[in-house]
């Protein structure tokens, strides 16, 4: 797994816009990061509700994820026609799967 504390992201290069953005996809990443982190976690807990709280944490995080990338696509129309795309293309793969 990453370690995010070596995840080096230099935004002064960056303004406006463009550093926004990034700054959007870094805080995508570091949710994706923790909801790997917690679920793992919890598969190894052998508390229950130690167990079931990093899960509820995990969920939390998952939401993160959905706050920050509504803000992406909210500020980057190409990232949004993008993931329109993707789920079109996920629609016809699980067509052409299922026939």
């Amino acid at each position: 797994m990453a370690d995010l504390a070596k995840v080096e992201i230099d935004l002064s290069k960056l303004s406006g816009k463009e550093r926004d953005k990034a700054i959007l996809r870094t805080g995508i990443m570091a949710e994706l990061e923790a909801i790997n982190l917690y679920e793992q976690m919890a598969s190894m807990a052998g508390n229950e509700l130690i167990r079931q709280a990093l899960l509820e944490i995990a969920r939390e995080e998952k939401t993160h994820v959905g706050e920050f990338l509504s803000l992406l696509t909210e500020i980057d129309r190409e990232q949004a026609e993008e993931l329109k795309k993707g789920e079109a293309e996920v629609r016809e793969l699980r067509e052409k799967l299922s026939s």
